[in-house]
């Protein structure tokens, strides 16, 4: 098949489910894989009787696509992207077009798009969120990299992402440009940090309800079933609720006999070191990102249990009372995971001058994607309303939520600590709303430590910002301070 309207390397299960979605939205798909067997395979059973054209090397590709090219490359993260790159700039011309759908780290794509832009052509980056149903269905799908190539691709992966109702017209796609080089990894990367969060999230609150609460699993899955029809309705929420309902070949509940060791893929993590090197109080992601690591020692905590215990776990008197604030607790820590991440965004756009649109990207996130949920059109309207708002806490909904949740929000967290039931993640986030609603925290004191063993001078409350000043603590330290000064 000739003049192909696009092509996709990688054919594990995202890259064949975009491929059937590509081709179900009316595009005709040329496909590769570095194992030739795999395209056979796929051309003859998914992909049977459809617009789907298999290539058995990269030329073969390159001569199937209709120009200007336009290819999108679904393999792993890291070398295997340069490595697929170098090979498509030997068949590819000018002014043809590389998109990366995997999970790459933005740096990466910062790096490749200069590289791929210097060799005449132009690179995508492009975050994709939904599994392997969002795949087949509609993903979210966050592109950046090359502006002239948006117009280029837009009508293929708006075609493909998924669609959302925003109340005016035809579905609204939950894909639109976000900036240049790698801004739509690192809006991706934030997608996943944010994932890490809501997902420890649910669960702490999946603990506390068993080992405090003494919740049954059908309980527990009664209960996630009535917080998806309000507030806290999302894909997770629900994905919850049905787990904790399914039941294993015995009929016991599937989940119990889950080892309880958490994996992750890197995402989260690049999270947590972006959040450093910006110097944005990423919190609550770190923990939960912590609490996965924790969660691998097994063998460790195995034997730590065997050693120590924790306090006497005395359930709550009102469970329904104490239920509802688990879930005004849950709400409110959720509120503080996205207004960090929405920091971190801000930051990271100041850096790379990327004019992001909040909103918008609150919007690819409405649907497709893994952390989906009615929440996020709050967020949208408070950035449509303020497009340079500085916290989401200081949105007028989204401060009335943390005023309305905040006894809940104690209460829960002081259930769980008085019942020895690990929350790094809710217990997080109250810290982080109790330092931000602070007039004055003590980092004059350790700002005193900072100037007493390494003269590293201080500023004045009774002097103008920008002015530093340096103490001789001991009498006998001398008056010269540090040449150099970090906030």
């Amino acid at each position: 098949m000739k003049n192909c309207n696009i092509g996709l390397i990688g054919l594990a299960v995202m890259g064949e489910n975009l491929v059937l979605n590509m081709e179900s939205r009316g595009f005709s798909v040329a496909v590769y894989n570095r194992t030739v067997s795999k395209v056979d395979d796929f051309v003859k059973s998914r992909g049977a009787g459809k617009k789907i054209s298999g290539c058995h090397d990269l030329k073969e590709l390159a001569a199937a696509l209709s120009k200007p090219r336009k290819v999108m490359i679904m393999v792993k993260a890291g070398q295997a992207v340069d490595d697929t790159i170098a090979q498509l700039l030997e068949v590819f011309e000018q002014g043809d077009i590389i998109i990366d759908g995997g999970n790459s780290n933005y740096q990466d794509t910062i790096r490749r798009t200069a590289y791929v832009e210097s060799k005449g052509l132009l690179y995508i980056g492009a975050g994709v969120s939904g599994g392997e149903e969002g795949a087949l269905t509609g993903p979210s799908i966050m592109p950046g990299g090359s502006p002239a190539a948006w117009p280029l691709v837009k009508p293929v992966l708006q075609a493909i992402a998924a669609k959302v109702d925003t109340g005016s017209g035809p579905g609204a796609p939950c894909c639109d440009w976000v900036g240049e080089n790698g801004a739509g990894h690192f809006v991706k990367m934030v997608h996943n940090g944010i994932e890490y969060g809501d997902m420890q999230l649910i669960c702490e609150t999946y603990d506390i309800m068993k080992n405090l609460l003494g919740l049954s699993y059908e309980e527990m899955g009664d209960v996630f079933d009535e917080w998806n029809r309000g507030e806290l309705g999302s894909y997770l929420i629900e994905i919850t609720r049905d787990i904790l309902r399914y039941k294993d070949a015995d009929g016991r509940p599937l989940v119990e006999k889950i080892l309880d060791t958490a994996g992750q893929k890197g995402t989260g993590k690049w999270t947590g070191i972006a959040a450093l090197e910006f110097g944005v109080p990423l919190t609550l992601i770190g923990e939960a990102v912590f609490a996965r690591c924790l969660s691998a020692a097994k063998d460790e905590r195995l034997r730590a249990s065997k050693v120590f215990s924790g306090p006497g776990l005395q359930a709550p008197g009102d469970k329904k009372a104490f239920i509802n604030d688990l879930r005004k607790a849950l709400y409110a820590a959720k509120v503080v995971s996205y207004a960090q991440g929405y920091l971190l965004m801000r930051e990271a756009a100041k850096e790379y001058t990327w004019n992001l649109n909040y909103g918008g990207i609150a919007l690819m996130w409405r649907g497709g994607c893994i952390i989906r949920s009615v929440f996020l059109g709050k967020i949208k309207e408070a950035f449509d309303k303020k497009p340079d708002l500085e916290n989401l806490l200081l949105d007028p909904f989204f401060s009335g939520v943390i005023a309305e949740s905040q006894g809940s929000w104690r209460r829960a967290a002081a259930a769980a600590l008085s019942g020895g039931i690990p929350a790094p993640a809710l217990l997080s986030a109250l810290s982080y709303f109790d330092g931000y609603r602070s007039e004055r925290l003590p980092a004059n004191l350790l700002q005193a430590q900072r100037d007493y063993f390494g003269a590293h001078t201080y500023e004045r409350t009774d002097k103008n910002r920008g002015e530093f000043f340096h103490t001789n603590w001991t009498g006998h330290g001398g008056n010269t301070s540090a040449s150099t000064y970090t906030v």
